[in-house]
Protein backbone atom coordinates (compact mmCIF):
# COMPACT_ATOMS: atom_id res chain seq x y z
CA UNK A 1 0.00 0.00 0.00
CA UNK A 2 1.65 3.45 -1.01
CA UNK A 3 2.67 5.54 2.17
CA UNK A 4 2.38 9.15 2.74
CA UNK A 5 5.88 10.22 4.47
CA UNK A 6 4.80 13.17 5.45
CA UNK A 7 2.46 11.84 8.04
CA UNK A 8 5.44 10.45 10.59
CA UNK A 9 7.04 12.85 12.45
CA UNK A 10 9.68 11.99 14.75
CA UNK A 11 9.14 14.65 17.95
CA UNK A 12 12.33 15.61 20.41
CA UNK A 13 11.30 16.48 23.42
CA UNK A 14 13.52 18.78 25.87
CA UNK A 15 16.34 18.25 23.96
CA UNK A 16 19.57 19.73 25.52
CA UNK A 17 21.92 19.56 22.48
CA UNK A 18 20.94 21.18 19.48
CA UNK A 19 23.73 18.87 17.87
CA UNK A 20 21.66 15.98 18.72
CA UNK A 21 18.85 17.86 16.77
CA UNK A 22 20.68 18.01 13.71
CA UNK A 23 22.08 14.77 13.69
CA UNK A 24 18.40 13.68 14.06
CA UNK A 25 17.32 15.83 10.94
CA UNK A 26 20.26 14.12 8.97
CA UNK A 27 19.18 10.32 10.27
CA UNK A 28 15.05 10.83 9.23
CA UNK A 29 16.39 12.86 5.94
CA UNK A 30 18.42 9.50 4.90
CA UNK A 31 15.39 7.09 5.51
CA UNK A 32 12.95 9.49 3.78
CA UNK A 33 11.47 11.34 6.05
CA UNK A 34 10.88 15.25 6.70
CA UNK A 35 8.96 15.70 9.66
CA UNK A 36 10.85 16.74 12.63
CA UNK A 37 8.79 18.52 15.86
CA UNK A 38 10.59 19.66 19.04
CA UNK A 39 9.12 20.11 22.45
CA UNK A 40 10.90 23.19 24.45
CA UNK A 41 14.24 22.57 22.91
CA UNK A 42 16.79 24.30 24.98
CA UNK A 43 19.14 25.95 22.05
CA UNK A 44 17.49 25.81 19.05
CA UNK A 45 18.39 27.49 16.31
CA UNK A 46 21.61 26.82 16.73
CA UNK A 47 25.08 26.71 14.88
CA UNK A 48 25.76 23.09 16.28
CA UNK A 49 22.61 21.77 14.68
CA UNK A 50 23.37 22.75 11.38
CA UNK A 51 26.45 21.73 11.36
CA UNK A 52 25.64 17.76 12.43
CA UNK A 53 22.87 18.23 9.87
CA UNK A 54 25.31 17.60 7.29
CA UNK A 55 22.58 19.06 4.28
CA UNK A 56 19.74 18.31 5.95
CA UNK A 57 18.63 22.08 6.41
CA UNK A 58 15.45 21.60 5.27
CA UNK A 59 14.14 19.51 7.69
CA UNK A 60 15.41 21.56 10.28
CA UNK A 61 14.11 24.83 8.72
CA UNK A 62 10.95 23.13 8.65
CA UNK A 63 10.70 22.16 12.14
CA UNK A 64 7.73 22.89 14.49
CA UNK A 65 8.59 24.36 17.80
CA UNK A 66 5.97 23.85 20.29
CA UNK A 67 6.04 24.40 24.68
CA UNK A 68 4.56 20.66 24.90
CA UNK A 69 3.76 17.25 23.73
CA UNK A 70 0.47 17.56 23.89
CA UNK A 71 0.65 20.31 21.76
CA UNK A 72 2.92 18.60 19.49
CA UNK A 73 0.71 15.83 18.89
CA UNK A 74 -2.48 17.15 19.21
CA UNK A 75 -3.39 15.75 15.73
CA UNK A 76 -2.28 12.56 16.13
CA UNK A 77 -3.89 9.08 16.09
CA UNK A 78 -0.56 7.08 17.25
CA UNK A 79 1.48 8.34 19.56
CA UNK A 80 5.27 6.02 20.32
CA UNK A 81 6.96 6.93 23.02
CA UNK A 82 10.40 5.55 22.66
CA UNK A 83 11.49 4.64 26.66
CA UNK A 84 15.13 3.34 27.51
CA UNK A 85 13.65 1.90 31.25
CA UNK A 86 10.64 0.74 32.92
CA UNK A 87 8.37 3.58 34.22
CA UNK A 88 5.70 4.36 36.66
CA UNK A 89 3.04 4.40 33.82
CA UNK A 90 2.19 1.13 32.10
CA UNK A 91 1.64 0.67 28.97
CA UNK A 92 1.98 -1.86 26.40
CA UNK A 93 5.55 -2.45 24.97
CA UNK A 94 7.21 -2.76 21.07
CA UNK A 95 10.16 -3.32 19.85
CA UNK A 96 11.24 -1.06 16.84
CA UNK A 97 10.07 -3.47 14.41
CA UNK A 98 7.02 -3.80 15.70
CA UNK A 99 6.22 0.22 16.39
CA UNK A 100 7.52 0.75 12.59
CA UNK A 101 4.43 -1.92 11.28
CA UNK A 102 2.10 -0.15 13.71
CA UNK A 103 2.74 3.46 12.64
CA UNK A 104 2.80 2.27 9.20
CA UNK A 105 -0.37 0.97 9.31
CA UNK A 106 -1.41 3.83 11.36
CA UNK A 107 -0.43 6.37 8.64
CA UNK A 108 -2.89 5.40 6.50
CA UNK A 109 -5.49 7.32 8.29
CA UNK A 110 -3.78 9.88 10.55
CA UNK A 111 -0.79 11.33 11.25
CA UNK A 112 1.34 8.93 13.52
CA UNK A 113 4.22 10.82 16.21
CA UNK A 114 7.53 9.17 17.10
CA UNK A 115 8.36 10.17 20.32
CA UNK A 116 11.93 10.66 21.87
CA UNK A 117 12.95 12.25 25.28
CA UNK A 118 15.33 14.44 26.70
CA UNK A 119 19.24 13.15 26.14
CA UNK A 120 19.60 12.29 30.21
CA UNK A 121 16.25 11.74 31.44
CA UNK A 122 14.72 9.90 28.71
CA UNK A 123 10.66 10.82 28.32
CA UNK A 124 8.77 11.29 31.78
CA UNK A 125 5.76 10.05 32.95
CA UNK A 126 3.63 12.94 32.40
CA UNK A 127 4.76 13.02 29.18
CA UNK A 128 4.39 9.00 28.36
CA UNK A 129 0.93 9.72 29.52
CA UNK A 130 0.31 10.90 26.02
CA UNK A 131 1.53 7.89 24.37
CA UNK A 132 -0.49 5.07 22.98
CA UNK A 133 2.33 2.55 23.54
CA UNK A 134 5.93 2.29 24.44
CA UNK A 135 9.00 1.46 22.10
CA UNK A 136 11.84 -0.22 23.74
CA UNK A 137 15.27 -0.70 21.55
CA UNK A 138 16.37 -3.81 23.14
CA UNK A 139 19.92 -3.25 24.05
CA UNK A 140 21.95 -4.32 26.27
CA UNK A 141 21.49 -4.24 30.30
CA UNK A 142 24.62 -2.72 31.59
CA UNK A 143 24.92 -0.09 29.03
CA UNK A 144 21.30 0.34 27.71
CA UNK A 145 21.19 4.23 26.43
CA UNK A 146 21.59 4.83 23.08
CA UNK A 147 22.61 8.59 21.83
CA UNK A 148 19.17 10.37 20.72
CA UNK A 149 20.72 10.39 17.14
CA UNK A 150 21.32 6.88 17.10
CA UNK A 151 17.99 6.06 18.37
CA UNK A 152 16.44 8.00 16.13
CA UNK A 153 18.26 6.60 13.29
CA UNK A 154 17.38 3.08 14.19
CA UNK A 155 13.21 3.87 14.08
CA UNK A 156 13.48 5.77 10.92
CA UNK A 157 15.58 2.73 9.56
CA UNK A 158 12.83 0.08 10.55
CA UNK A 159 10.17 2.54 9.08
CA UNK A 160 11.78 2.55 5.71
CA UNK A 161 12.26 -1.36 5.99
CA UNK A 162 8.39 -1.42 6.76
CA UNK A 163 7.54 1.42 3.63
CA UNK A 164 9.83 -0.86 1.33
CA UNK A 165 8.25 -4.40 2.44
CA UNK A 166 5.76 -6.02 0.18
CA UNK A 167 3.22 -7.22 2.81
CA UNK A 168 0.57 -5.13 3.36
CA UNK A 169 0.77 -3.14 6.26
CA UNK A 170 -2.85 -2.88 6.84
CA UNK A 171 -5.18 -5.26 6.84
CA UNK A 172 -9.49 -6.24 6.59
CA UNK A 173 -11.97 -3.17 6.56
CA UNK A 174 -11.01 0.32 6.89
CA UNK A 175 -12.29 1.92 9.71
CA UNK A 176 -14.01 4.89 10.96
CA UNK A 177 -11.58 7.94 11.80
CA UNK A 178 -9.64 7.64 14.67
CA UNK A 179 -9.57 10.26 17.30
CA UNK A 180 -6.61 12.56 17.97
CA UNK A 181 -4.62 13.05 20.76
CA UNK A 182 -6.14 16.60 21.19
CA UNK A 183 -9.77 15.19 20.97
CA UNK A 184 -8.99 12.26 23.46
CA UNK A 185 -7.40 14.88 25.95
CA UNK A 186 -10.76 16.73 25.95
CA UNK A 187 -12.42 13.32 26.27
CA UNK A 188 -9.99 12.55 29.65
CA UNK A 189 -10.64 16.21 31.20
CA UNK A 190 -14.64 15.57 30.50
CA UNK A 191 -14.14 12.01 32.37
CA UNK A 192 -12.48 13.46 34.87
CA UNK A 193 -15.05 15.97 35.57
CA UNK A 194 -17.81 13.49 35.67
CA UNK A 195 -16.17 11.35 37.69
CA UNK A 196 -15.97 14.14 40.27
CA UNK A 197 -20.16 15.75 39.63
CA UNK A 198 -21.16 12.15 40.06
CA UNK A 199 -18.67 11.49 43.42
CA UNK A 200 -17.32 8.43 41.67
CA UNK A 201 -13.73 9.13 43.70
CA UNK A 202 -15.48 9.25 47.79
CA UNK A 203 -12.76 11.51 49.19
CA UNK A 204 -10.43 9.37 47.34
CA UNK A 205 -7.26 10.77 45.05
CA UNK A 206 -8.10 10.50 41.66
CA UNK A 207 -4.57 10.19 40.72
CA UNK A 208 -4.10 6.37 39.89
CA UNK A 209 -7.66 5.72 38.51
CA UNK A 210 -7.72 8.65 35.89
CA UNK A 211 -4.04 6.82 34.91
CA UNK A 212 -6.09 3.57 34.92
CA UNK A 213 -8.80 5.00 32.60
CA UNK A 214 -6.42 6.78 30.26
CA UNK A 215 -4.35 3.47 29.81
CA UNK A 216 -7.19 2.00 29.02
CA UNK A 217 -8.96 4.28 26.46
CA UNK A 218 -4.94 5.03 25.02
CA UNK A 219 -5.17 0.84 24.28
CA UNK A 220 -7.91 0.63 22.52
CA UNK A 221 -7.87 3.22 20.02
CA UNK A 222 -11.03 4.97 19.83
CA UNK A 223 -12.60 6.45 16.45
CA UNK A 224 -14.26 9.87 16.70
CA UNK A 225 -17.70 8.59 16.67
CA UNK A 226 -16.62 6.48 19.85
CA UNK A 227 -15.34 9.60 21.55
CA UNK A 228 -18.60 11.55 20.78
CA UNK A 229 -20.90 8.69 22.17
CA UNK A 230 -18.37 8.45 25.32
CA UNK A 231 -19.10 12.53 25.65
CA UNK A 232 -22.09 12.16 25.49
CA UNK A 233 -22.71 9.85 28.02
CA UNK A 234 -21.16 11.84 30.30
CA UNK A 235 -23.22 14.66 29.67
CA UNK A 236 -26.21 12.34 30.55
CA UNK A 237 -24.61 11.33 33.60
CA UNK A 238 -23.77 14.71 34.55
CA UNK A 239 -27.22 15.70 34.15
CA UNK A 240 -28.73 13.13 35.94
CA UNK A 241 -26.14 14.03 39.07
CA UNK A 242 -27.05 17.50 38.94
CA UNK A 243 -30.90 16.60 38.85
CA UNK A 244 -30.43 14.23 41.85
CA UNK A 245 -28.31 17.41 43.77
CA UNK A 246 -31.51 19.22 43.23
CA UNK A 247 -33.92 16.67 44.47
Amino acid sequence: MPTDNTRIRFVLVRTSHPGNIGAAARAIRTMGFQRLSLVAPQRFPHADAVAMAAGAVEELDNAVVTSTLVEAVADCTLVLGCTARKRVVQLEELSPRQAAARALAASAQGSVAIVFGNERTGLENDELMSCHAAVHIPSVEDFSSLNLAQAVQLLAYELRLATLSDTPVVDGEKREALATVDELEHLFGHLEQMLDDIDFHKGRSPVTIMKRLRRLFLRTGLEQREVRILRGIFDDAQRMARLARKS
